[in-house]
């Protein structure tokens, strides 16, 4: 679709991720501006909400320009469905990373390089996080049935649709305790770190909006949203024959190479499965793995199996944040 001549004011969704003191990881997506107001209120609001969601006008093949705060301006492009991704070595990074270990940057349309009508408004924030070197471990964390409940194990995950198109973000209510847990391990056994925690969904990128503002609204560590194509969503392998979660959590352990991390997920589908693959294959590289427990007795019958083999590094299945919390103490991550 070509993206001049449009009436429609177009914005550009930068998408929270990570890179290192050198090299610049940055994505987001080109889209007519829908206006999705997330905290509004009204049965009819959110199902108009939930229909934009979906209902995306994508950018295609957009040239569009980074901008970083010493003056530096990066070249992108938006691919067939929207999306750009710049994945760089650029130099020195450091003076520009905050106090909180964000990189911020704007990104905008490149007006000289295409026709269309000029924007009232052409700069969209972005932000990318760079770690300190400091940091005792990294966290990467699933978000369906680990932080809020979903329904993944529900018949034809009914539950998951009726969540996602019928509760508002600010309605969706995290499994107890779940928030504090996750400071705990960002602030670390001092209290005083910023251990980053990474956020990896099988959910696709059309919610990271909606998933952005729920982890914020209800006091989630800030950190890099890692979602999939609606492509990868239907089936269609947009990673080769890897799944999205792994492909992610591989990417994140090459990016970090120094770095050891904990695993969180949950016992519905294949988190198990994964996390331990990732283990065997980055020996040393993690330092536990915590597994929420499902209601499915099969599928727990499954992975308390599989857990159960593993000798290497700590694997716990559990009920409640506290048990996380209680175990974490006595191996010294928070």
């Amino acid at each position: 679709m070509a993206w001049f001549g449009r009436k429609d004011p177009l914005q550009i969704i930068g998408f929270q991720t990570y890179g290192t003191r050198d090299h610049i990881y940055a994505r987001g997506r080109a889209l007519e501006d829908e206006t999705i107001d997330l905290a509004q209120k009204g049965t009819i609001q959110l199902l108009l909400n939930s229909w934009k969601r979906f209902e995306t006008d994508e950018i295609r093949n957009a040239p569009l320009k980074l901008h970083l705060s010493d003056g530096r301006i990066l070249q992108v492009k938006t691919d067939d469905h929207g999306y750009f991704a710049l994945d760089k070595t650029v130099g020195d990074l450091g003076p520009m990373v905050n106090a909180e270990q964000w990189l911020p940057y704007e990104i905008s349309f490149d007006l000289t390089a295409t026709r269309h009508k000029i924007l009232e408004s052409n700069r969209f924030p972005g932000a990318i996080l760079i770690p300190s070197d400091n940091v005792s471990y990294g966290v990467i964390t699933d978000i369906d049935d680990t932080i809020l409940h979903t329904g993944v194990t529900s018949y034809m995950k009914w539950q998951v649709i009726a969540n996602t198109l019928f509760k508002r973000a600010e309605r969706r209510i995290p499994f107890q305790g779940a928030a504090e847990l996750y400071h705990k391990f960002h602030r670390g056994k001092s209290g005083m770190e910023a251990n980053p925690v990474f956020y990896v969904s099988h959910s696709p990128w059309n919610l990271y909006r909606y998933l952005e503002f729920f982890l914020s609204t209800n006091n989630f560590p800030k950190g890099p949203i890692l979602l999939r194509s609606m492509a990868s969503v239907l089936g269609r392998s947009v990673e080769g024959h890897i799944p999205h979660k792994e492909y992610e959590i591989r990417n994140i352990l090459k990016t970090y190479p120094k770095m050891t991390f904990i695993l969180v997920g949950d016992s519905g589908e294949k988190d198990a499965d994964i996390y331990l693959k990732i283990a065997r294959g980055f020996p040393g590289r993690i330092r536990a793995i915590y597994l929420r427990s499902v209601k499915h007795r099969s599928r727990m019958k499954r992975v308390r199996k599989l857990t159960g083999e593993e000798t290497e590094i700590p694997v716990l299945v559990v009920d409640r944040s506290e048990e996380v919390v209680a175990h974490a103490k006595g191996m010294g991550f928070i």
